[in-house]
């Protein structure tokens, strides 16, 4: 309900306003998810929208050992934060709430990471002790990748290097690929140019015996220096 002009209006229409992206505007209702996941350091964040005051979480991690929980709206608000295992508390000694926000909670460090990490076993309280209903965001789990900015297929996008880097491109251009220059000086061409007598681009064939001559030298069946010279001297298939 506050008045100000157009330029004075942060990302969400808030007059002076700090939020600089629409993401960070607080959307109707209640969740966590999971956020800036660094398996390698141990640390993730915890991002809660909260469309009213919260006055208490807890909730558990899976995949993880909880070593600390820190920062965030939670010690922002003076929040007590405890954890032990899996579960990470916040509360007030004083009767502080968080106020509607769309940020992280908490930070939390870890360590024994598994594959998949995620949010279970939520419960989200109002300065009465009312429960609160909140949905649950996706379990985290790594996207693979090179992880090496030198190799050749390098992934920006990986998180965890899967071994996959490579740093050779094939003949064909292909990073860690196997294709190479055969004896015909073709990519990939595995000799296909050769004819039976192993020459590039030659003009041998091969016979219907398996036998290599050139053309010249096949008769009326096929054969390599045979000397049929009528096709009705040739042997037929089957019996008669």
């Amino acid at each position: 309900g506050d008045c100000c002009s157009g330029s004075d209006l942060d990302a969400c229409e808030v007059c002076g306003g700090d939020a600089t992206d629409p993401s960070e505007c607080v959307q109707p209702g209640f969740s966590l998810s999971l956020t800036n996941v660094n398996p390698s350091a141990g640390t993730l964040s915890i991002l809660m929208n909260n469309e009213s005051d919260v006055a208490g979480f807890q909730f558990e991690l899976s995949g993880v050992t909880v070593t600390g929980a820190s920062g965030g709206t939670a010690e922002a608000n003076g929040f007590m934060l405890s954890t032990s295992g899996t579960m990470v508390l916040g509360f007030s000694l004083e009767g502080s709430s968080i106020p509607p926000s769309n940020a992280v909670l908490v930070d939390v460090t870890f360590n024994n990471a598994e594959e998949v990490i995620c949010i279970t076993d939520l419960v989200l309280s109002d300065s009465g002790g009312n429960q609160i209903d909140a949905d649950i965001g996706d379990c985290y789990s790594p996207l693979y990748g090179c992880t090496d900015s030198s190799a050749c297929n390098y992934d920006a996008d990986a998180e965890e290097d899967d071994g996959s880097c490579a740093y050779v491109e094939d003949c064909s251009g292909d990073c860690g690929g196997d294709a190479v220059v055969d004896d015909c000086g073709v990519c990939d061409g595995g000799n296909g140019d050769q004819d039976c007598f192993g020459e590039c681009f030659g003009d041998g064939v091969e016979d219907i015996m398996g036998d290599c001559c050139y053309d010249s030298d096949l008769d009326a069946c096929e054969v390599c220096g045979g000397d049929a010279v009528d096709p009705s001297e040739c042997v037929q298939p089957g019996f008669s």
